[in-house]
C-alpha cells in the first residue's frame, strides 16, 4: 500500500501577518522598538505579534499597515 503526502498546512492568519509585519519592518531598517513608537504600540506587544503570542485587534492592524505605508490586505497575504 502506498503512502500519500498530504500538503503542508496552510499558515494561520495570526502566522501571516507575523511573517509579514516582521519582513515589512525589517525591509524599512525598524526595530520593533521603533516600529511600536510610530504606531503608538508597546515594543513588547509588536514582539509578541512577530512571535504569534497575541491576536491583533483590526484597529491596531490598520494602525501598523498606515505606519508600514502598505494595506491591511497585505499584512495577511501569504508571503513571497
Amino acid at each position: 500500500m502506498a503512502l500519500t503526502s498530504s500538503p503542508p498546512p496552510l499558515p494561520t492568519a495570526r502566522e501571516l501577518i507575523a511573517a509579514n509585519i516582521r519582513r515589512l519592518r525589517k525591509t524599512r531598517d525598524l526595530s520593533q522598538e521603533q516600529l511600536a513608537e510610530m504606531a503608538q504600540l508597546h515594543r513588547t506587544y509588536v514582539s509578541q505579534l512577530e512571535r504569534c503570542v497575541t491576536n491583533i485587534s483590526i484597529n491596531r492592524l490598520e494602525r501598523l499597515a498606515r505606519v508600514l505605508e502598505v494595506e491591511v490586505s497585505e499584512l495577511l497575504a501569504p508571503t513571497r
